[in-house]
């Protein structure tokens, strides 16, 4: 398309431009179609309730050597499963299966896994209604099922 119309009648085009254009922004049609909501396991909320089923170790991706701790988890909400890091030193023996755990977005860029974990999207904040971040410092103790 070549030059933008000006003149005093050229609103209407102006507009109707605009709005054929504003679909190449991938940003503009995620928002408008509500892509984000269809395609998150979390169905678009912050964070969700869900049952851990499994602990698992998943290898750091090069050039890092570590296995990282992260737990398999079915949400409550919709029975989707999920692997969810768990960040700290010994959470992994705070957290056992079948303990109601939630889990948010680990903070990567536009919703991708964040550094060298692979395919992971989300970590775990509370254990059966507990911070994970007291539960290590110490500062409460596991409570009792």
């Amino acid at each position: 398309m070549g030059k933008k119309t000006t003149g005093i009648n050229a609103g209407t085009k102006l507009m109707k431009r605009r709005k054929t254009f504003r679909w190449a922004d991938k940003w503009f049609t995620k928002r408008a179609l509500d892509l984000k909501k269809k395609s998150d396991p979390l169905g678009g909320v912050s964070q969700a309730k869900g049952i851990v089923l499994e602990k698992l170790q998943l290898e750091a991706k090069q050039p890092n050597s570590a296995m990282r701790k992260c737990v398999r988890v079915q949400l409550v909400k919709n029975a989707k499963q999920v692997t969810a890091f768990l960040p700290g030193d010994g959470a992994t023996k705070l957290v056992d299966e079948h303990d109601e755990v939630i889990i948010e977005s680990i903070g990567g860029k536009m919703g991708r896994s964040k550094g060298d974990i692979p395919g992971v999207r989300w970590q775990v904040m509370k254990v059966n209604g507990q911070a994970l971040k007291s539960l290590l410092s110490g500062k409460i103790e596991k409570a009792r099922k």
